[in-house]
């Protein structure tokens, strides 16, 4: 186990969205809003990718959508969690019928160590997923080497503003972490970069969701599998006194008779640039033209 209190256990984020796969497409719908703005987003950039990467693929609606888009590409459904693989091959069928998709393929993995070949996709999709990975450099750089030179990186995540409303109420049990840290926009732009991507583009929306009490919130998170799986969590049943007194710190952000949960997302893009020539030694060739 980490020292560090929010270091995610993988295991537990697997076994989470096993669970969650057959409730999973249900209760997502931040998740498929996300979806749709970041296909709108696709829209404006010109690529022809033979080999697509969806990594944290979930039930594979992205994966369908992008297939149809692509129809001559081959698209690789990736995701830590089996079940979802499963629900993802489960539709795959009635998607291709639906819209004409081009060839899938599914593996089981860890977006922080891809068992795949460097330089093998023209494009790596992955929304909301990237939250649940304890070194964004490692995962950055895992985009990095296996992105074809000149392929896209574009996905989504969760910035620091996510669930602020339940971060704050559960200060009830100040020992334990119950809501992940999630990674400013300027922190992620400064990975890509460290990672070789070059013009990274970043920006953010906010979103609120509102329910009828907290525990609506609590079965949302838990109907797509968002567990808390931070190792400074508590184990065990909480008990009746922690839900009070949760409920309680919950309530002062009642807005017309509802309770918001925000989060704020996080959408990104960036192109791994071709190699510069170079000659021995690391030097870069330098041409001089004759002045006219």
């Amino acid at each position: 186990m980490s020292n560090d209190v929010y270091h995610i256990d993988k295991a537990r984020v697997r076994a989470s969205f096993d669970r969650a796969a057959s409730s999973y497409d249900a209760a997502a719908v931040l998740q498929a809003e996300v979806r749709n703005r970041m296909l709108e987003r696709l829209d404006l950039v010109r690529i022809a990718p033979q080999r697509i990467l969806d990594a944290g693929c979930g039930t594979g609606h992205a994966t369908a959508a992008l297939s149809g888009r692509f129809k001559k590409s081959e698209v690789l459904a990736l995701d830590i969690a089996l079940g979802m693989l499963k629900a993802t091959q489960a539709g795959q069928g009635m998607f291709e019928r639906l819209l004409g998709t081009g060839r899938q393929r599914h593996v089981c993995a860890d977006i922080e160590q891809l068992p795949l070949a460097s330089a093998s996709f023209g494009l790596m999709w992955s929304n909301l997923a990237i939250q649940w990975c304890n070194d964004l450099d490692a995962a950055f750089g895992e985009a990095h080497r296996v992105l074809q030179a000149e392929g896209l990186l574009m996905f989504s995540t969760f910035g620091p503003d996510t669930l602020k409303e339940l971060r704050h109420a559960a200060a009830a049990d100040p020992a334990h972490v119950h809501v992940s840290r999630f990674i400013d926009m300027h922190d992620i732009g400064d990975a890509l970069v460290r990672a070789g991507f070059s013009a990274p583009v970043l920006d953010v929306e906010r979103y609120t969701l509102t329910y009828e009490d907290v525990l609506g919130v609590m079965r949302d998170l838990k109907a797509i599998g968002a567990h808390n799986a931070a190792d400074g969590r508590a184990r065990g049943l909480m008990g009746k006194g922690f839900l009070r007194r949760l409920t309680e710190n919950y309530e002062q952000f009642r807005t017309a008779g509802r309770l918001p949960a925000t989060f704020e997302v996080v959408y990104g893009h960036a192109w791994k640039p071709a190699p510069r020539p170079q000659l021995g030694d690391g030097v870069a060739p330098v041409t001089f033209r004759p002045r006219r």
